[in-house]
C-alpha cells in the first residue's frame, strides 16, 4: 500500500493547531509541547572502552552497538568494560531508557537513537554516547520522535565541528517534542511497532533478492571466463590448481607473457586523478563525486594510466582493488599500471578474470607481508602468477557476452535497490507523520 493511500485512511478529523515549532508544524489541539529535559534526564556518558582491574567490571553499550541496533536486548552482544562505582550509579542502563549517538564523522549520523527493550544486568552506556531516562514520557515514544526525519535534522543542524561533530548537552535537552496522552503514546509505539516491523522485513526481502542477484553474477562470470561459453567443448587439465581444467585449446600463461609494467611518470599533475573504484566503476569519475579529490604537491612517483591498462593497487590488491580502466589519467604511488603486450589479448576479457574469486585468492596467496593491512602485490609476485589466454575471437565472445549478462543483472539489483530506498523512505515519513500527530492511529489495528 503507497504511502499516501496509509495517511488518507488513518488521518481523521482530529482538531489541529500550531505547535510553534516550525520545523514539527500542526499537532492535534490536545497534545502539549515540551522540551525534552523537562520530561526525561538527559546524561552524557564518559565511560571509554578501558578495562581497569580495580574497576567494576561491567558490560558496555557502545557507538556501534546504538548505531546499528533499533533496540538493545537481552540478546545484544556487548563488549566488556570498567567503570567506577559512581559511573556504574550514573550510566547504567535500564528497560525504557533510550541512548542516541552525540559524537560523529559526519553531521547525519548524530542522533541516532536506540531503545533499551529489556531488563539488562550489568550494562553500562559508554563514550560518544548520551543517555535519555524518561521522568514523564514512555521511552518508546521518545525514541521514535528522534527517530524522525524532523528530530534527525533538528540534531544535524545543531551539531558542531570540522573533521569531527559532537552534539552538545543543550541542544539535546532543548529538543521540543510533541506530547501526547499516556495511553496515545502506547498507541503510537505498538502502531510504529507493527508497521516498521513488516517494512523491515520487506526490505530483508530485498536484500536477499539482491545477494542472489550477486551471487547469480558471479557464478556466471566465472563459468565464462574459466570454462567458456560452450558447455559442449572438451575439456583439459590446466596444470594449475585454482584453474583446473580448461578448454582443450586453451592455453595458460604466467603474467610475465601478457604484460609488461608501465612505468610513465607525471611531471604537470594536470591529467585527472584516477581510482580503482571509478576506474572499474564502482563509483563514479572523479568529477563527478561530490568528494574532493586533490594531488599532493609533488608529482613523484605519480604514473600515467591509458584506456585499457591493467591497474592494480599494491596495498589492497587482495580486496579486490584491481580492474581494467576506461579511462585516461595518473594514479598515486601506490598503484602498478600494467600494459597488454600485444592485440591478442582483450583487456574486458580480463577485467572479469582477474577479479574472479579464485583469482583474488591467488592474490592473497602471492602478497607478502603480515597480516591483511600490510599485505603488498609486488610486481614480480604479479608476474609470476598465471592467466587463462583463450583465442581472441573467444575472448572477445565472453566479454561482450558478460557485458550483455552483467548489465542485466545490474540493472535488476538496482531496481531493488531502489525498492529498499523507497521503503526507508516510507518508514521514516510514517514514523514522523505518527509521533507529531498528522496521522490519527487510535483505532489502527
Amino acid at each position: 500500500m503507497k504511502y499516501e493511500e496509509v495517511t488518507k485512511r488513518l488521518t481523521t478529523c482530529v482538531e489541529m493547531k500550531p505547535s510553534r515549532v516550525e520545523w514539527i508544524g500542526k499537532i492535534p489541539a490536545h497534545w502539549k509541547v515540551k522540551r525534552l529535559k523537562h520530561v526525561a534526564k538527559i546524561l552524557p556518558s564518559n565511560v571509554d572502552k578501558h578495562i581497569y582491574p580495580n574497576e567494576i567490571q561491567v558490560r558496555l553499550c557502545n557507538y556501534t552497538d546504538v548505531y546499528y541496533n533499533d533496540y538493545i536486548t537481552v540478546d545484544t552482544v556487548l563488549k566488556k568494560g570498567s567503570c567506577k562505582e559512581s559511573e556504574f550509579a550514573k550510566f547504567v542502563l535500564r528497560k525504557g531508557d533510550v541512548v542516541i549517538t552525540k559524537d560523529s564523522e559526519t553531521p547525519d549520523d548524530i542522533g541516532v537513537p536506540t531503545y533499551v527493550k529489556d531488563d539488562l544486568d550489568n550494562v553500562v552506556c559508554g563514550y560518544h554516547l548520551t543517555m535519555i531516562k524518561p521522568l514523564s514520557c514512555r521511552g518508546e515514544f521518545i525514541f521514535r520522535f528522534i527517530q524522525s526525519d524532523r528530530t534527525r535534522k533538528y540534531f544535524e543542524l545543531e551539531s558542531n565541528g570540522i573533521t569531527r561533530y559532537g552534539l552538545g548537552k543543550p541542544s539535546i535537552e532543548n529538543l521540543l517534542l510533541p506530547i501526547p496522552t499516556d495511553p496515545e503514546q502506547q498507541q503510537i509505539v505498538d502502531f510504529l511497532d507493527r508497521k516498521t516491523e513488516q517494512i523491515d522485513e520487506l526490505i530483508r526481502i530485498k536484500e536477499r533478492q539482491i545477494e542472489l542477484l550477486q551471487e547469480q553474477r558471479t557464478a556466471l562470470i566465472n563459468q565464462a571466463v574459466m570454462k567458456g561459453l560452450d558447455p559442449n567443448v572438451e575439456m583439459k587439465p590446466s596444470g594449475v590448481e585454482w584453474i583446473g581444467e580448461i578448454p582443450v585449446h586453451w592455453e595458460v600463461r604466467r603474467n610475465k607473457r601478457i604484460f609488461h609494467e608501465r612505468d610513465h611518470r607525471s611531471e604537470t599533475g594536470e591529467e585527472e586523478l584516477l581510482t580503482v573504484s571509478h576506474i572499474t566503476g564502482v563509483s563514479p569519475r572523479a568529477e563527478k563525486k561530490n568528494v574532493g579529490m586533490f594531488l599532493a604537491e609533488t608529482m613523484e612517483g605519480y604514473k600515467h594510466c591509458s584506456v585499457g591498462n591493467l591497474v592494480i593497487n599494491t596495498m589492497w590488491a587482495y580486496m579486490g582493488a584491481l580492474g581494467v580502466s576506461s579511462f585516461d589519467g595518473i594514479v598515486s604511488p601506490s598503484y602498478n599500471v600494467y600494459q597488454f603486450k600485444s592485440s591478442e589479448y582483450v583487456p574486458k576479457y580480463y577485467n572479469y578474470l582477474y577479479r574472479t574469486p579464485n583469482h583474488i585468492k591467488e592474490i592473497i596467496r602471492w602478497s607478502k607481508g603480515i597480516w591483511h593491512s600490510r599485505w603488498r602485490l609486488y610486481p614480480d609476485a604479479f608476474f609470476s602468477m598465471f592467466a587463462i589466454t583463450p583465442p581472441f575471437s573467444e575472448q572477445t565472445k565472453i566479454a561482450g557476452f558478460l557485458n550483455c549478462k552483467t548489465r542485466q543483472i545490474d540493472e535488476l539489483i538496482t531496481a531493488e535497490q531502489r525498492k529498499i530506498e523507497l521503503l526507508k523512505e516510507y518508514r521514516q515519513s510514517l514514523i514522523s507523520e505518527a509521533v507529531t500527530g498528522k496521522i490519527d492511529v487510535r483505532n489502527e489495528v
